[in-house]
């Protein structure tokens, strides 16, 4: 399928801190639909975590003990985001701290596996080290910058998300010019060069995020 008919959501997540498999956990998500190059923000949420917000992390997010309080709980909204999320294409800028996170909070309270629900992952991180290679940093604020995209509020999930949205339709732009239009050919781009175990799941798992978010 063309890339820019694929249905594509764009994820992102505030958290307590790095390590969901230590008890961190989820304190806002946003969730933005790109298709037909629209780009539409379908859900935001803060989340109580339901355990204190360290002190850095608070100065780095905005986000507080008060802030979260009488937030939803990952339980009270896990039906309305898995909607969202359902049959579509997962993307975040370092897919692999956000689908970790939120696949660590699905298995808490939902029977179903985030990754089976998922059509698909991919990750902005690992698009921009192939396509802007001559960045030296391709973190979220450098690609940005790099593409003229301003981020509205920044380490806040809607802020960010829906950046990384106007990140992916700039990078698919980029691709198109290079003559990669469909799925298969993004696939078959990203694998060239890497081992056997990793071409044969080149887009379905999140990259390493080395770049941060």
């Amino acid at each position: 399928m063309e890339l820019h008919t694929l249905p594509f959501v764009v994820v992102d997540v505030e958290t307590t801190g790095g390590r969901p498999g230590t008890g961190d956990r989820v304190t806002e998500v946003a969730v933005v639909q790109v298709e037909q190059g629209r780009i539409e923000l379908l859900y935001d949420s803060l989340v109580n975590p339901e355990r204190s917000i360290p002190p850095y992390v608070a100065r780095l997010t905005g986000i507080s003990d008060a802030m979260v309080r009488e937030a939803p709980t990952f339980a009270e909204i896990a039906g309305e985001l898995a909607a969202h999320l359902a049959g579509r294409i997962f993307v975040a800028h370092n897919a692999r701290f956000d689908l970790g996170f939120l696949g660590a909070e699905f298995a808490r309270v939902a029977p179903t596996p985030l990754d089976e629900m998922l059509s698909g992952s991919l990750c902005t991180v690992r698009l921009a080290r192939r396509v802007l290679g001559h960045l030296p940093r391709r973190n979220l604020d450098a690609v940005c910058h790099h593409y003229g995209v301003r981020i509205a509020d920044r380490h806040r999930a809607a802020g960010d998300a829906e950046a990384t949205a106007h990140v992916l339709l700039h990078l698919m732009e980029d691709l198109s010019r290079q003559g990669i239009h469909t799925w298969d050919e993004l696939d078959r781009w990203l694998s060239r060069g890497t081992s056997r175990s990793k071409r044969a799941r080149a887009i379905p798992v999140a990259s390493d995020g080395a770049d941060g978010a």
